[in-house]
């Protein structure tokens, strides 16, 4: 409003067309209210009219919708209902759920108080601001047609008996229609709040915006899983291959290569290509194995389990198969774990364990060693976390001075599949 081609723009007047359908809408709806609560009346001493004013409770909803697009003549951004889902189909559950919520309640609150009080100063803000200015302008009209071009009473109040009074009367309404747009753009837009804050409430709309971000986390952490497993292929059906076959030439070439420095070369060259091929393999692993998309989480646990320097127990049953971003969080955070274990536990064995229950799967890694473990202090377990707790998981770190040290780790999530799955 504080701009300057504010008078200029469509803004007055919708405004102007959100307080009169304001105005037109809190009539209805309180002729409703009066027939609904007259016929609740009568029927009353014949106990019908009990279950009738039960299901009028419910005429918010219907006011409420009618309110929430109405806000989008003024307001850009538009507010949704924000009512419960009920937990059964069938109209009884529907009932029921509506007339428990606070948001049902709150609705039926506004109705009544639009239908009582707030459609008249709707009424009143036009009538002032608007019509009043534009009886002024039309004064010259008025008074060449109905005054015959003698008289007329502006706002049947006064008599203009001359046209230069007339045409002052003209001037002085189209200052006021100036001052009435932004006089209706304040009233429309206290108005609009006043609304957005009795239909919608600022803790759903805030719990809106934390699921959305937790769900673009979610996002996220897929789009970078799918990520890591493009990755992972490219290299072993690509980079890998291609050194697979150099080394196999090089093994030839050497077989075939006279005693000499020629030989003692080829040799030097094929070990060096072994160990890069070792590297690259072990490159491969770390980002996305092979095993955990074929196998599933139990066979990857046991070959990361088979790799550790740390003698590793396994006790992992799983009927199905979790959702990807969960599979793969959970192996990696006992990967971390088993490195942390094999580095810096000093531990002679270690034990990794789980299994999924009551629509959570948990996983234990727990070793003999000295303790003392902190997550905080870099040991790689932090970023681990924020992956868990994106997937509304949690990670527990037990360690004392001493040990043992245990680390446990949940996702809430469903098994959808065979475990043992071959690609």
């Amino acid at each position: 409003m504080s701009r300057p081609g504010f008078l200029l723009s469509a803004w007055p007047w919708r405004s102007a067309a959100y307080l009169l359908t304001g105005a037109v809408t809190g009539a209805v709806v309180l002729a409703g209210i009066v027939t609904v609560a007259t016929v609740c009346g009568a029927l009353a001493v014949a106990l019908v009219g009990l279950p009738l004013l039960a299901v009028a409770a419910l005429g918010g909803i219907p006011v409420a919708g009618v309110e929430r697009r109405r806000l989008r003549l003024i307001d850009r951004h538009p507010v949704s209902g924000r009512h419960e889902v009920p937990a059964e189909p069938g109209l009884w559950a529907w009932l029921s759920t509506r007339l428990r919520e606070r948001a049902t309640w709150r609705e039926l609150g506004y109705a009544v108080l639009f239908a009582g009080l707030l459609w008249p100063v709707d009424a009143l803000a036009v009538t002032v601001a608007l019509l009043v200015p534009l009886s002024m302008v039309a004064t010259p009209v008025l008074m060449a047609t109905a005054g015959d071009g003698h008289e007329v009473k502006v706002l049947k109040q006064w008599a203009v008996t001359a046209w230069p009074t007339a045409f002052g009367v003209t001037a002085l309404g189209v200052v006021l229609l100036a001052l009435g747009a932004y006089a209706l753009g304040v009233t429309a837009g206290a108005r609009a709040e006043l609304t957005r804050l009795l239909i919608a409430s600022r803790e759903g709309e805030l719990d809106a915006e934390v699921v959305e971000l937790a769900r673009s986390r979610v996002r996220l952490v897929e789009a970078f899983e799918a990520e890591r497993r493009r990755i992972e292929r490219d290299l072993h059906d690509g980079a890998q291959q291609r050194l697979v076959a150099l080394t196999m030439e090089l093994g030839l070439a050497r077989l075939d290569a006279p005693p000499g420095p020629l030989a003692d070369q080829l040799a030097r060259v094929h070990a060096e290509a072994g160990r890069a091929l070792v590297e690259l393999r072990e490159l491969i692993h770390g980002i996305f194995p092979k095993v955990l998309t074929d196998y599933g989480l139990r066979a990857a646990v046991t070959d990361a389990a088979d790799r550790c320097v740390v003698p590793v127990d396994v006790d992992l049953e799983l009927p199905g198969r979790p959702a990807r971003a969960v599979e793969s969080a959970a192996y990696f955070v006992v990967c971390e774990a088993l490195a942390n274990v094999a580095r810096h536990s000093g531990a002679d064995r270690a034990r990794v364990s789980g299994g999924h229950r009551g629509g959570r799967l948990f996983l234990e890694v727990r070793d003999d060693g000295r303790g003392g473990a902190d997550a905080s202090a870099g040991s790689g377990l932090t970023g681990l976390a924020d992956r868990v707790s994106v997937l509304d998981g949690r990670l527990a770190l037990t360690s004392p001075p001493g040990g043992p040290t245990l680390l446990r780790v949940e996702f809430p999530c469903e098994l959808t599949r065979a475990a043992d799955r071959s690609a």
